[in-house]
């Protein structure tokens, strides 16, 4: 009896041993697997593309000056007739165009004890914003602007609210395909580097999308968009 317990303990004793043998293993080649799993690398994708504006903002800004409030407002309604007929004939819809309201200023009311007396004791500033999707209409026009210089009118500039702004809308349109070539890019860095490292590119650990910025190609052309995004993905390497 004594005899029979001795050998079925050492039976039991040698299936331990092997249990943990196996699990030893198991364990090992799962710890080695993991840390196969931990490496990788993280790169960066750049999809850049330079297109046309689709919309631009321009603000016509001009002054006038008269001691008589009444035919101020007079030559505000002439100077702002002729430039939107200039405009109009020359190919921008009337819909297009949009007036703002006159900002008048009194000398007489500020002159606090100055006893200088001004020219003109009302000067008045009118802008006419062209919105238009016709960018080349517009630009052209900006060119031949100084015709109504020629007939009296007196044009401001220089400043914030007279700046010509170009816009792209057409980003949604864009996306997709950026986002692919930027992605696309981002893997080509990456296989370069598994390959520089005799290693083998595997599926993605993690990826993040940046944002898309939109700017001018340079301060001469503002009507020509540079829009880029980066993508920063990061694969899994094995060897």
């Amino acid at each position: 009896m004594l005899q029979k317990n001795s050998n079925g303990a050492f039976i039991l004793g040698v299936f331990i041993c092997i249990g943990l043998i196996t699990l030893g293993y198991f364990l090992s080649s799962a710890a080695i697997t993991y840390k196969q799993y931990e490496r990788s690398v993280k790169v960066k994708g750049l999809a850049e593309r330079e297109l046309s504006a689709d919309v631009v903002i321009w603000p016509i800004q001009f002054a006038v000056a008269n001691n008589n409030l009444e035919h101020l407002y007079r030559d505000i309604e002439q100077n702002a007739e002729k430039i939107k007929t200039f405009i109009t004939k020359r190919g921008i819809d009337a819909n297009e165009m949009s007036l703002s309201a006159p900002a008048i200023t009194d000398k007489s009311a500020q002159q606090y004890g100055n006893n200088s007396v001004a020219t003109f004791r009302y000067t008045a500033i009118q802008t006419v914003t062209v919105y238009s999707t016709n960018i080349e209409s517009v630009r052209q026009l900006q060119s031949a602007l100084s015709e109504l210089g020629k007939q009296g009118i007196v044009f401001t500039g220089g400043n914030y609210q007279s700046r010509t702004e170009y816009l792209f809308t057409r980003l949604n349109d864009i996306k997709p395909d950026m986002i692919e070539e930027a992605t696309r890019n981002a893997r080509e860095v990456a296989e370069k580097f598994a390959l520089d490292s005799n290693s083998q590119l595997g599926k993605i650990k993690r990826a993040s999308q940046g944002q898309f910025s939109i700017s001018s190609r340079d301060t001469n052309n503002p009507h020509i968009k540079r829009i880029r995004v980066v993508s920063t993905l990061e694969y899994y390497l094995s060897d």
